[in-house]
């Protein structure tokens, strides 16, 4: 035997061997400390051999230590005893002995662990096992009698187990299940596995065993393409009363090009309430399913989208609804380059069809042509001036109009209008505060059309709620087909400051008035004819932990509260406290009939540095009772995390009678 001094490459190959054996990867930037009793070398069988105690740390601060060890220069052949290594980031590996023979690595007497040192009172869970078999070749890992410990307690034994070894990002197997009880369906046990078919393509399927109903499969599909991604989630039971109930989502992205991009999407389920009592329901009011396709450039954009509705709440709803599927929709708008200064053309186009229930569709087109032209002025004045025409062309099939039931045939209207708009930002910068004061006006002059041409005010505009970000609009109403019908001026003030530490605060105040005889509109609108309501908008942040911010209107006469809108938060992101609440009067004569008086609220408090617990809740002040609430208690640990939560909800839908849920989740982390 020849001895030789301790050299860098010869360290690299030992670094090397030991890493397969131990399982994880490690980062192999060389040894930067070595030592040793005494290293042998056989030059004639390539053997390096160790005596005594070995301690080696790479840059990277990984420490590997053994005893009595043997290796072939390249790594094939390994035998070594009472090895422990450390990988960083709490991750330790000890045993007794290992040895390896080409690929196959044996580990005899092992602990594996992510959660060395994370708690002084004891490792937060640890596995060990008889035997660890490592197949470099399959980059698996064989535990054979393999018992889980936490803070050195046994919790878990399983005679066999198999897992790819951590340096495999994505390898089919069971995930950590989960655990559900509810008041309906009893307690439900989740059992996800995943499934990876390449590194950009993979799915989730989850069996899902209730107590009080039978069994429920849930599918998540993920594929991540070079210029696209899919994405599907859905779901099947057949129940105890012989239905068979899914749903399903699916949401594609495909990119065309630098300039297009197509989306398909489809939302489906099997009934009203199938989404809602097994926990996919997200208050959508009803299901779109549809394709677009995207083309865009520096100056415009083509927008060509169709929609299918599945129509999720009761008959008889009071509710602005989706009627018929869109086949198809086209909007177009190209803005171009400035004319003079900075005066610009806007031209767009749409063209939608819709096909409604009971026999009736309507087809339309609407073109639409604008020049608008901002000019800067003396003393910081800023005046915008614009001209548009707009034209709608209607093809209607058994549709009811406002005069005439059933109606067939075409119908056209020319709509011209124009506005000035002026407003005067004036500021005061300060050393710590910057003060704005900001008048407004606009004048909008819109063709006064008669009751003849006002046909279509019920085909996709839901009406109008007048607020701050009504005003100052090109059409104050919701949809295309309502027309403003009319000359009527927006008119307001606004106060503003900002600190430098990030502080602000803001008021708004601003009101309408109709010039022209205006149709007959939902009282609750807050527009009236001549004036409107007052509409104001109140805003406080002090850049840390506090914010406010309110919208509200009062009565044009009496100014009564008749609107307001609220949320404000108080805390930190790991404590607070926020609330938000909605009032709006409704008049005796409108269609809704009670007020809306909703509060949401909630709360997060971190208990210790781990453990944190959160509270949300909407109570219908109303009727005097929650719509739902929920609330969880997590604990993030470095190695692990626990989590409690449940959830009530307390809507009534035919066969849905409100649910109660709690959730219990475990997982580690390494």
């Amino acid at each position: 035997m020849k001895r030789v001094g301790l050299t860098v490459s010869l360290f690299v190959v030992m670094y090397t061997a030991y890493t397969y054996a131990a399982g994880p990867a490690i980062d192999m930037d060389g040894p930067k400390n070595i030592t040793a009793e005494r290293v042998e070398y056989n030059v004639r069988d390539a053997k390096i051999k160790t005596v005594g105690k070995t301690t080696i740390t790479n840059q990277s601060g990984q420490t590997l230590k053994l005893t009595d060890s043997s290796f072939s220069d390249k790594g094939a052949q390994v035998d070594g005893k009472n090895v422990e290594l450390w990988l960083g980031n709490h991750i330790y590996i000890s045993a007794k002995s290992v040895k390896r023979d080409g690929d196959i690595t044996v580990a005899q007497d092992a602990v594996f662990t992510a959660c060395d040192g994370c708690d002084s009172y004891g490792n937060a869970w640890e596995i060990s096992a008889t035997t660890i078999k490592h197949d470099i070749a399959e980059r698996n890992l064989y535990f054979h009698n393999p018992i889980l410990w936490m803070y050195e307690i046994p919790v878990f034994y399983f005679p066999y187990y198999t897992m790819p070894d951590p340096g495999v990002k994505y390898r089919s197997g069971l995930l950590m299940p989960d655990l559900n009880s509810t008041n309906n369906m009893g307690t439900q046990i989740n059992l996800p596995v995943y499934i990876s078919l390449s590194e950009y393509h993979d799915a989730t399927v989850t069996l899902s065993y209730l107590t009080a109903e039978n069994p429920l499969i849930q599918v998540e599909h993920r594929l991540n393409a070079e210029h696209s991604e899919f994405r599907t989630t859905g779901s099947f039971t057949h129940n105890q009363a012989g239905e068979n109930r899914w749903h399903i989502f699916n949401n594609d992205v495909v990119e065309l090009g630098e300039y297009a991009r197509a989306k398909f999407a489809l939302e489906r389920t099997s009934d009203k309430t199938y989404l809602q009592k097994y926990g996919f329901f997200n208050d959508q009011p009803y299901l779109d399913s549809g394709a677009e396709l995207d083309l865009f450039g520096q100056s415009g954009y083509i927008v060509a989208d169709t929609h299918f509705f599945q129509e999720l709440r009761d008959a008889g709803r009071t509710e602005a609804a989706a009627d018929g599927n869109i086949l198809p929709n086209i909007r177009s708008v190209y803005q171009t380059a400035p004319i003079y200064k900075e005066t610009y053309a806007l031209f767009t186009g749409d063209i939608l069809g819709v096909d409604g229930h009971n026999n009736t569709s309507m087809q339309r087109v609407i073109g639409d042509a604008r020049i608008v032209s901002p000019w800067t002025l003396g003393w910081g004045n800023r005046l915008t001036l614009s001209l548009d025409a707009r034209y709608d062309v209607y093809n209607f099939q058994n549709y009811d109009l406002i005069d005439t039931p059933n109606f067939t045939g075409m119908e056209n209207r020319f709509l011209p209008s124009g506005y000035v708009e002026w407003g005067l930002p004036l500021f005061r910068p300060g050393e710590k505060w910057t003060q704005i004061i900001e008048p407004r006006a606009r004048l909008t002059v819109m063709r006064h059309t008669n009751t003849q041409e006002l046909f279509a005010t019920n085909n996709d505009s839901a009406g109008t709620l007048l607020s701050d970000v009504t005003l100052f609009s090109n059409n104050r109403f919701s949809g295309y087909d309502l027309w403003e019908n009319g000359t009527f001026a927006d008119y307001g003030m606004r106060w503003a400051t900002y600190g430098v530490d990030g502080e602000s605060a803001e008021i708004f105040v601003g009101q309408s008035y109709d010039l022209t005889e205006r149709s007959e509109t939902d009282p609750n609108s807050g527009f009236h004819k001549g004036g409107s309501d007052y509409v104001a908008r109140v805003g406080l942040n002090n850049g840390s932990w506090f914010g406010l911010n309110s919208r509200l209107r009062l009565d044009r006469d009496t100014f009564a509260l008749r609107h307001i809108e609220t949320d404000g938060r108080i805390g930190t992101s790991r404590n607070y406290i926020y609330v938000g609440h909605i009032w709006s009067e409704q008049l005796d004569e409108a269609f809704l009939g009670q007020d809306i008086n909703e509060t949401t609220g909630g709360f997060r408090i971190q208990l210790t540095e781990r453990l944190s617990w959160n509270m949300n809740a909407i109570y219908n002040n109303t009727y005097s009772q929650f719509q739902r609430h929920s609330g969880q208690l997590y604990y993030k640990h470095p190695c692990y995390f626990l989590s409690l939560a449940y959830h009530r909800d307390y809507a009534i839908r035919a066969d849905y009678t409100g649910n109660t849920t709690f959730q219990f989740r475990f997982g580690l982390d390494y």
